[in-house]
C-alpha cells in the first residue's frame, strides 16, 4: 500500500489544501488592511499614542503595524504559512487582551469587544496546524 506525500512535487492539493489557501488568503488580507488603517487612518504616530495611553510602551504601535503588514503579505504569498500565523496569535491576544478586553465579550460593544480578536487568534493557530495549503510560495 502507498502512502499520499502531500509535499510531492507532483502531489494534487486536498480539501485541506484548499482550505488553508482560503484561510491564509483571507487573513492576509485582512491583517494588510489592518495595517493601512493604523498607518493611513490612525497614523503610526496615533497608533504608538493609543499604545501608550492604554499603559504598553508606544514603539509597540509600530511593531503591530509592521508585523500586521509583513505578516499579511507573507501570509498571502504563502512564505513560512506556519511560522507567521504562530507569530501573530501573541499580537491577536494583546489586541484582545489590551485593547477590547474591558469593552466586554461582543464586539459590537461600544469600541469592540474581545470576541473578534480571539477567534481571529484561533484561526490563526488553526492555520499553523493546516500550514501552507495550496498555491503556496513555500513548500512545506
Amino acid at each position: 500500500m502507498t502512502t499520499y506525500d502531500a509535499t510531492a512535487p507532483l502531489a494534487r492539493p486536498t480539501n485541506a489544501d484548499y482550505a488553508a489557501l482560503i484561510l491564509r488568503l483571507s487573513t492576509g488580507v485582512y491583517f494588510v488592511l489592518h495595517a493601512w488603517l493604523k498607518i493611513a487612518v490612525f497614523t503610526p504616530a496615533g497608533t504608538a499614542g493609543y499604545f501608550s495611553s492604554i499603559g504598553l510602551p508606544g514603539f509597540l504601535g509600530y511593531l503591530t503595524i509592521a508585523l500586521e503588514l509583513i505578516g499579511g503579505l507573507a501570509l498571502i504569498a504563502g512564505f513560512y504559512t506556519r511560522a507567521i500565523s504562530l507569530a501573530m496569535v501573541p499580537v491577536l491576544l494583546g489586541a484582545a487582551w489590551f485593547g477590547h478586553g474591558a469593552n466586554g465579550f461582543f464586539f459590537s460593544n461600544p469600541n469592540g469587544g474581545w470576541e473578534y480578536p480571539v477567534l481571529w487568534a484561533i484561526v490563526m493557530a488553526a492555520l499553523a496546524l493546516l500550514g501552507n495549503g495550496a498555491h503556496a510560495l513555500s513548500r512545506r
